[in-house]
């Protein structure tokens, strides 16, 4: 005391403190209990004395060192009342941070005798008596208790006391509002075992409050009890544990003897090991006395022991070993968690411990009950706010107002820490502001602690613990000591309760005071106002703390990280309401501040536009709340992935209130999906009022009444849900029924699923009467929930008086509702309510159908009756499903006989219901009742019984028209679906079922009883256990069930001889048309003749004569065929079967396999074949034949001439077609991979030199080699050969070509040989009737050697008739060609000679030129291509001497540069009587232009100039011209693509003035205007040899097509003319007809993409030429109307071989072309909007056109029907190379049926199917079945073989 009186100056000065602070006793308690924690505050250690207390507590204050003792001098003068001459000495004393006087102690009596100060006792264990008699054990058992309760009691009473002490608040500190507890909302996640009636009884009073029971449940006395206790920050989980000590410390929690609470936070703060006693003792108060026994009795009543560790996802952890080798060794705080929690301490005790959610650590056990803690519902919340205003009645109306009225208010409440900083800012703000306005300024989290911090000054100490709060998150710290804070700031923390203290024990003696931030968010929210006023964080820097944390590393992290929640405050601080408030605190300007909040919402705008998952999404929606910028959350709200899936992740109403907040600025709907999510029980209430949810799913079993309640009162608010999904929840009918009332108030859903909520029957019923509530329903849900038999009868009842229903489902799994659409009232649909009051579904028609699907229900045989009873009474079914239910034979019986009443539509499902063999009898017994049914499969092995029924005629009437057309146009396409047979047909199947010989006899008199004969199509008896005998038997029987359509025979076990007697049942039964036997697969297959709806229209049907006439083409009828694969086929066999099908009818195919053939039975197989008259074709696959087969095969031609084409493919497949005598054409003869050697070769000529004509001779794939083809060069002249010889892949090599080229002029008949040495290795000749004046050679990749050239020469020199050589990658190089060139000789005739390498391209123009004219002075015309790679030099023989240098000269591709054009120009002046110049598609340098047109000037012979298709410009147009001056005998000039100028055209035009030979003239793209036309048109007239005119895509106009039009008639020869693309209209476009129709030569006409419409088409019509052949009327405005009289004319014109009116509106206009045109090769109809009605004619007249080789058909309306039509006509159009149906309607069934008409069309390439419906794995499947199907966007067309550089009109010559 004399010290402290020193310091303090005067003894009256010290009684004056003395005395203030005696009048403050509480507020001086709280404040050494803030400031030493651990200090015993009891009624022990206080004095009687007021001022010897207030003494005592300074000593206690002082002893705690400099900075405890200066921070409380601050509080005093901060927080009382203290007199000027009091508050100078103390602050100048020790208020200052840099005063570094000493310390005030007091010693003495003053120092107090703490527990702590005690010394350790050490532990032992007890003694342990070494006497075995029992009843001293007994007797010592008994004292041992005794003496252990004489220590025990003692240290729980003190623990008891001590607690009490340490966790009672509820007296409050001065100016602080009354403490109080609100009971928290616990729900139970995962616990053992419910709880039993003793530990109900145990629990007490604790049972009143809500969820605290979940805490302690268990299985048993014994084991591992732990419970985790789950919720997020603020929650209350600290809170709660200190509640329970409370209680605990009350006496109500009478289980527990003792309660210890353990923070992580402190343990964390613990560097050594140490053992469970120092844990629990010192940590807590210690025993007086005897230690080790204390620990030892509460190790014997372990399970009366409750443990708290609070805050476990702050521990600091590792994991710990499964199991500890010394229990009783020191280890880590959190080894000692662990080894209580596995039992290895303390066993039997209770263990709680508090952490967010998050990845909880290994050492948890298993069965762990986890508990989550939610947050405040409304009436906790409004409870809370009552007792914390308690006492002031004024204010707690009004607060509870505030609160009531706003929603964001109301939602931060819902957060227990939140409600508390709330109530503390509306006690602040509620006096000072008027009623309703508080809560306005509280709209935001942050806001919310930005009132909490506003008031308080000075702002240097706020920004002094904004800076501790940051730098503690960076560093992972809550935790702070007195050196950490400085005094001044603690001050102000203490006083302001932004900080609480606790005592941190450091080890048995050591005690520390630990500070922390009254909550984590509060320190989040400091450190967030740090980094926005700092001058040091710049705001780049600043936006790399807004990052958002996937919920799933949680569950990686061993703690959770500080930062999480710091962008959601610094977002907050981003609002522009706190920019004011932040540039307060800034120490810089405010400009910096605002550059930081733009930051931050530039940085969640970028966040907003990715792709985030729902964890991340959730923290951003409270980044962007917090913002309140409406740009940012519609930003976000559009972004919103849809649907948006929560999976698992914890929610609170806050959370969803989140999400409501942004879907509210959203315009489309969303779908929200919560699955295995816990769920807040009341934040469904969020999303009250939020109309864009429209599909609303949770799925999780931690929902239960409470969640459904809430729900509840959600639905009727939510307008726009139209899916609701409640599944796998906790629910009982009393949520239930809070769920139904609030769904009779939705009458807008439309799908409703409560699976797997373990309904009841009265609650499953329940549900069913909610039905005409919801009016719009169309799907109902109730799988996995529990209904009975009884209920589920009962349930069928109200289905079937409910029309509205289209299908029930019911099953283990499944209990599904579907129903019919809803039809809107005129009313409903303009927005006028029902008139009958609610909103209904529309009266259903009488013909209405549901289906009905009860499979494995346990239904039973008596249960028939009634659900027969109840059917009967409803309206049709479509699908009854009773499979897998328990109806035997007699149940089955009564179904398929109630089947006629019931009036099923579709299938009724029997299968797995015990049905045995008799039964099937019996079933069959009732069919006759049944006139609708058209099929029945039975099968007892694979327990299926199901009956098919067809639609009755009367229904089928009520069907729309247009529906009705395509389905029954459809039908004659569509391959047979079983459930769609027509009444008259009626398949049974009876597979699988033990059916023996002597059962047929029974069977088939049940079959005739129960079927008409005229209605069983199709009988399926495979799979069962006939064999031979009863194969014979049925064979007997078979004409007493009428004419079947197939009779399926497959795996009974039959041999040879059932061949044989079904053999014997083709040739005798009519209806019999197909036999497919397979003896080893067992296989055994007799079907009819295709039905009509099987059939393709147009193709005859069985019944036609043999020479049938369709649209006047011959068609044969459909043949029979007979199968018979995988049999040994022996010399007997075969006589005997081919003398049984003797008896049968044609045509016959048949196709026959076996493993083996040997020669004498393929002998036999000839010779019994060509004396079967009807035989149309024999096919032997699969089968080894010898290998002289192919002369066996080659000598059928002499033995029978109907035989029209032998073909055998690796001595394994052989085809024999055989042809009617009338028929006329030459044999095809082809052994592919046959291993024909040349021994074979004179043989097998002296066999086909027998026959009259061969078309084709095809011997590829061989061994014939060099010494082969000699051979055959020899014996070919005899072998009448007239199409094509293949040797392709025989070993051929250049000597063979060489031989070929010496050899091919003595070949009469040959025109044309293909050989190609490289990787294709093709060598074809071909060959026609008449001999042909020229012959080609192709000769590619021969690789010729310089050796092999004179040989060439040689060759060529020797074969005048040889006129074209082309030879492409041989090898050749420049100088072996002028070798090749100047040693050919000839004495008369032409030689075309092409060469294609790759030097060509970088030889250059000199090069080439230089090597073709001077190699050899026949060279008359040289032909080049640089891009091509191609040379063509033509040489005529002999050498004209007149004219030597006469020749044309053609340049394509190639680059004129300076250099080559000089050397152009010297060759050109050097060709004095060149005839021909072209020059297309080339590059020309600006000299090369002048060099060019220099060389043309001099030659003033010429005849042919084309300068087409170059890049020039108007200039070099002008250059070109010119030289035309003087070109008096031209006869073709092409000028396209070549700007024309007014200079430049009129300059034309005088040189066209003396053009007087010109036959053809091109100026295609050459800007021509009306006045150019006019003055060309003028010229013309003198160019009466004019044969062809192209004038397209210029811009002549009206005016000048008059011009042009006045001129045509002075054309006399005029046959081709193409005006495409000038802009004619129907003035210029009559003008024109009329001058057309004199221009009686006319073969060309092409008006395309001109506006002529349709009277000026009628009007050209009227006037076409007889001989025209090509008509081009493309995009001509044309319509249906139109185009009639144009196709009556085109009737007139039968040279007709092209036309093309592609877009152009034709639809309907199409019927004229169903005259045909005989010689037509092309026909364009592209985007004429063409349908399938259209098409039928189209298709029709595509058969009278035998020469179509294309048809464009793309971007139309063809569908599936017009795909029908032209399968059918394919097979007739032989010479079709390509089909376009690009951008049409034809699905999957259309092109299948293409695909099927394709097959019969070898000689088609491609048919384009781009662009329509049909699904891309679908068009793989068909592309893979059908290669020429192309479903892609370019085309693969194969590369067509190079043809010699010439021009298209020398083509035509």
């Amino acid at each position: 005391m004399d010290l402290l009186n020193l310091q303090l100056g005067t003894s009256n000065l010290f009684s004056s403190v003395v005395t203030l602070l005696g009048k403050h006793a509480e507020w001086l308690n709280a404040k050494v209990k803030f400031f030493v924690p651990h200090v015993d505050l009891g009624p022990r250690n206080e004095s009687p004395d007021p001022a010897q207390h207030v003494v005592r507590q300074l000593s206690r204050l002082s002893a705690q060192g400099l900075d405890t003792w200066q921070a409380f001098v601050h509080c005093v003068c901060m927080e009382l009342d203290v007199p000027l001459e009091l508050e100078v000495p103390l602050l100048s004393t020790w208020g200052h941070e840099d005063n570094q006087g000493g310390i005030p102690h007091h010693h003495g009596s003053l120092e107090e005798s703490c527990p702590e100060s005690q010394c350790r006792h050490g532990l032992k264990r007890p003694h342990q008596s070494c006497e075995s008699s029992p009843r001293r054990k007994k007797q010592y058992k008994e004292q041992q208790l005794g003496e252990h309760q004489e220590f025990a009691r003692p240290y729980l009473q003190l623990l008891r006391t001590s607690t009490q002490q340490h966790y009672d608040n509820e007296h409050p500190r001065p100016g602080q509002p009354l403490s109080f507890h609100v009971a928290p909302i616990l729900q139970q996640s995962r616990v053992p075992a419910p709880l039993d009636t003793q530990e109900q009884a145990i629990m007490g009073d604790l049972v009143a409050e809500d969820g605290i029971r979940d805490l302690f449940h268990t299985s048993s006395g014994k084991g591992r009890r732990v419970t985790v206790v789950l919720g997020k920050a603020g929650m209350g989980k600290t809170t709660l544990a200190h509640w329970l000590c409370r209680k605990w410390a009350g006496g109500q929690l009478e289980r527990f003897e003792a309660l210890f609470l353990f923070e992580f936070r402190q343990l964390n703060q613990i560097s050594g090991p140490l053992t469970l006693p120092q844990l629990l003792f010192d940590q807590g108060p210690r025993p007086e006395s005897r230690a080790d026994i204390v620990f030892q009795y509460l190790q014997e009543h372990a399970s009366r022991v409750l443990l708290i560790f609070d805050g476990l996802d702050e521990a600091l952890w590792t994991c710990p070993p499964r199991k500890m080798e010394d229990p009783d060794a020191p280890l880590p705080a959190f080894t000692l968690f662990s080894g209580l929690c596995n039992g290895t301490l303390l066993p039997g005790c209770w263990v709680m411990a508090t952490s967010r959610p998050g990845k909880l650590p290994e050492c948890l056990p298993v069965e762990a009950a986890r508990v989550h803690m939610w947050g405040f519902d409304r009436p906790r919340v409004e409870e809370y706010v009552g007792r914390f205003f308690r006492g002031q009645p004024l204010l707690q109306a009004a607060a509870m107002e505030e609160v009531r009225a706003d929603g964001r208010l109301w939602s931060m409440c819902a957060v227990p820490a939140l409600c508390q900083v709330a109530c503390k800012c509306l006690h602040h703000l509620l006096p000072d502001v008027p009623p309703g306005q508080a809560a306005t300024l509280l709209p935001t989290i942050t806001q919310l602690f930005v009132q909490r911090v506003r008031p308080l000054s000075p702002h240097k100490f706020l920004l002094g613990l904004s800076e501790v709060a940051l730098q503690g998150l960076q560093a992972g710290k809550v935790v702070f000591l007195a050196g950490d804070i400085s005094p001044s700031m603690l001050a102000f923390g203490a006083t302001h309760s932004l900080l609480t203290s606790f005592s941190v024990r450091t080890g048995p003696r050591g005690h520390q005071t630990g500070y922390a931030f009254a909550h984590l968010s509060l320190q989040e929210f400091l450190a967030a106002l740090q980094l926005m006023v700092s001058p040091q964080v710049d705001k780049d820097s600043l936006s790399g703390y807004i990052t958002l944390h996937s919920h799933w590393t949680l569950r990686t992290n061993a703690s959770l990280g500080l930062l999480d929640h710091l962008p959601t405050f610094l977002a907050g601080l981003a609002s522009s309401a706190c920019r004011p408030f932040l540039g307060s605190l800034a120490q810089q300007g405010g400009e910096a501040v605002a550059a930081k909040q733009t930051a931050v919402v530039q940085t969640l705008m970028k966040l907003t536009t990715r792709r985030l998952r729902a964890p991340k999404f959730m923290q951003l929606c409270h980044c962007v709340g917090e913002t309140q910028e409406p740009e940012l959350a519609r930003l976000a709200a559009q972004n919103l992935p849809c649907p948006l899936a929560f999976h698992n992740l914890p929610l609170t109403y806050t959370d969803l209130a989140a999400l409501a907040n942004i879907l509210s600025y959203r315009d489309a709907p969303i779908h929200l999906d919560f699955e295995g999510c816990p769920l807040e029980p009341h934040c469904p209430e969020a999303l009250v009022g939020c109309e864009q949810v429209e599909h609303l799913s949770f799925q999780s079993r931690k929902c239960g009444d409470s969640f459904a309640e809430a729900l509840s009162r959600s639905l009727p608010k939510m307008k726009g849900l139209r899916k609701l999904g409640f599944t796998g929840s906790r629910i009982t009918p009393k949520g239930l029924g809070h769920l139904l009332e609030a769904l009779a108030l939705c009458p807008q859903l439309e799908e409703l699923s409560l699976q797997n909520n373990h309904l009841k029957d009265r609650e499953v019923l329940d549900v069913v009467r909610l039905l005409p509530g919801l009016p719009r329903l169309q799907r109902l849900d109730l799988s996995r929930n529990i209904i009975s038999e009884s209920s589920l009868l009962s349930l069928i009842k109200v289905v079937v008086m409910c029309p509205a229903i289209r299908m029930l489902q019911a099953g283990p799994e499944a209990l599904i509702l579907l129903f019919s659409p809803f039809l809107e009232t005129p009313a409903e649909l303009h927005g006028a309510p029902d008139p009958r009051g609610n909103a209904s579904r529309k009266e259903e028609a009488p013909s209405g159908s549901w289906t009905l699907r009860l499979p494995q229900c346990q239904l039973q045989v008596h249960h028939v009756e009634t659900l027969s009873t109840l059917l009967r009474g409803g309206p049709c079914l479509e699908e009854v499903d009773l499979s897998g239910n328990q109806l035997e034979d007699e149940g089955c019986r009564l179904m398929a006989e109630a089947a006629s009443q019931l009036h099923i539509i579709r299938k009724l499902d029997l299968s797995d219901n015990g049905l045995s063999l008799h039964g099937v009898h019996s079933v069959l017994g009732v069919l006759h009742t049944c006139w609708t049914l058209s099929d029945l499969h039975i099968s007892l092995l694979h327990k299926r019984t199901v009956l098919t029924f067809a639609r009755d005629p009367e229904e089928k009437e009520e069907e729309e028209a247009g529906s009705q057309q395509r389905a029954a146009f459809l039908d004659t396409f569509i391959p047979h679906i079983p459930s769609e047979l027509p009444q008259s047909s009626r398949r049974i199947r009876l597979t699988h079922c033990g059916f023996q010989a002597k059962h047929l006899v029974q069977l088939c008199k049940a079959l005739a009883g129960s079927c008409h004969l005229s209605c069983l199509y199709h009988l399926d008896l495979s799979d069962n256990a006939l064999g031979d005998e009863g194969a014979g038997i049925l064979a007997q029987l078979l004409p007493c069930l009428g004419t079947l359509q197939s009779l399926n025979l497959s795996r009974n076990g039959l041999s040879l001889d059932a061949v044989f007697t079904l053999a014997r049942a083709f040739s005798t039964l009519e209806w019999v048309f197909h036999v497919d036997i397979s003896v080893k697969s067992q296989r055994f297959l007799l079907r009819g003749d295709r039905r009509p709806r099987d059939a393709l229209p147009g193709e005859p049907g069985p019944e036609c004569p043999a020479r049938a006439q369709f649209l006047g083409l011959r068609q044969p009828c459909s043949p029979r065929t007979f199968r018979l694969r995988e049999c040994q086929l022996e010399p007997s066999s075969l006589t005997c079967l081919f003398s049984i099908l003797e008896k049968c009818s044609g045509p016959l195919e048949v196709e026959l396999s076996s493993e083996l053939l040997s020669d004498p039975s393929l002998e036999t197989l000839l010779d019994c074949s060509i004396r079967l008259p009807q035989l149309s074709l024999l096919q032997l696959s699969h089968t080894e034949l010898a290998p002289r087969s192919p002369l066996l095969l080659a000598n059928v031609f002499r033995l029978c001439p109907r035989v029209q084409k032998v073909e055998l493919r690796s001595l394994r497949h052989m085809s024999l077609h055989f042809k009617f005598l009338e028929e006329e054409g030459g044999v095809n003869c082809g052994f592919l991979s046959c291993g024909l050697l040349p021994e074979h070769v004179e043989p097998l000529c002296s066999l086909l030199s027998k026959c009259e004509d061969v078309s084709q001779l095809i011997l590829s794939g061989n061994l014939l080699g060099d010494e082969g083809f000699k051979r055959l060069l020899e014996c070919l002249p005899r072998v009448p050969i007239s199409g094509v010889l293949d040797l392709s892949h025989n070993n051929l090599s250049l000597e063979s070509a060489l031989l070929l080229v010496e050899t091919l002029p003595s070949c009469l008949h040959a025109r044309e040989a293909l050989v190609n040495l490289g990787s294709e290795h093709s060598f074809r000749i071909y060959f026609s009737r008449q001999e042909g004046a020229g012959k080609v050679l192709r000769l590619t990749g021969c690789s010729l050697q310089p050796e092999h050239v004179p040989r060439l020469a040689g060759g060529l020199s020797q074969a005048p008739q040889l006129a074209e050589l082309t030879l492409t990658r041989c090898g050749l190089d420049p100088k072996q060609l002028t070798v090749l060139l100047s040693l050919v000789r000839r004495p008369a005739g032409l030689l075309c000679l092409q060469v294609e390498e790759p030097w060509i391209r970088r030889a250059g123009l000199s090069t080439l030129l230089r090597a073709s004219a001077q190699a050899s002075d026949n060279v008359t015309k040289v032909s080049i291509s640089e891009t091509q790679q191609q040379l063509c030099v033509q040489l005529e023989f002999p050498c004209r001497a007149d004219t030597p240098d006469a020749v044309a000269l053609s340049l394509s591709q190639v680059n004129l540069s300076d250099v080559n054009s000089l050397l152009l120009q010297n060759f050109l002046l050097s060709l004095s009587e060149l005839k021909t110049f072209r020059l297309t598609s080339s590059y020309v340098s600006i000299k090369g232009l002048t060099h060019l047109a220099s060389g043309l000037s001099h030659c003033r012979d010429l005849e042919e100039l084309d300068l087409s298709n170059n890049p020039f410009g108007e200039e070099a147009g002008q250059e070109l011209v010119k030289t035309l001056a003087g070109k008096c005998r031209l006869k073709r000039l092409d000028l396209s693509n070549l700007p024309l100028g007014s200079w430049s055209l009129d300059t034309l035009i005088k040189g066209l003035r003396h053009m007087v030979l010109l036959k053809s003239l091109t100026l295609s793209r050459n800007c021509i205007n009306d006045v150019g036309c006019r003055n060309l048109a003028e010229a013309l007239r003198g160019a009466t040899s004019l044969e062809d005119l192209d004038l397209s895509h210029n811009r002549i106009g009206e005016a000048g097509t008059q011009h042009l039009a006045a001129v045509l008639p002075e054309l006399p020869q005029l046959r081709a003319i193409d005006l495409s693309a000038n802009g004619i209209g129907p003035v210029g476009g009559r003008q024109l007809a009329e001058s057309l129709s004199l221009c009686r030569n006319l073969e060309e006409l092409r008006l395309g993409n001109n506006a002529l419409e349709d009277p000026t088409v009628c009007m050209l019509a009227r006037g076409l030429p007889q001989h025209l052949r090509v008509l081009c009327l493309s995009s001509s405005c044309l319509s249906p109307e139109g185009v009639l009289p144009l196709g009556q004319a085109l009737g007139g014109c039968p040279h007709m071989e092209e036309i093309s009116l592609a877009e152009n509106t034709l639809g309907q206009g199409l019927a004229w072309f169903s005259k045909g045109f005989p010689l037509l090769r092309q026909i364009d109809l592209i985007s004429c909007e063409i349908d399938n009605q259209a098409a039928k004619p189209l298709a029709a007249g595509f058969l009278l056109c035998p020469a179509l080789e294309e048809i464009l058909l793309s971007w139309n309306l063809l569908g599936d029907q017009a795909a029908a039509e032209l399968a059918c006509v394919l097979p007739s159009l032989g010479r079709l190379k390509r089909v376009d149906l690009e951008r049409n309607q034809i699905t999957a069934c259309g092109a299948r049926l293409l695909a099927k008409g394709l097959a019969r069309v070898p000689g088609t390439q491609v048919i384009r199917l781009w662009s329509n419906p049909i699904p891309p794995t679908m068009a793989q499947h068909l592309q893979s079945q059908e290669p020429r199907l192309d479903f892609a966007f370019f085309e693969d067309r194969p590369r067509a073989p190079s043809q010699p550089l010439q021009d298209p009109r020398d083509a035509a010559k």
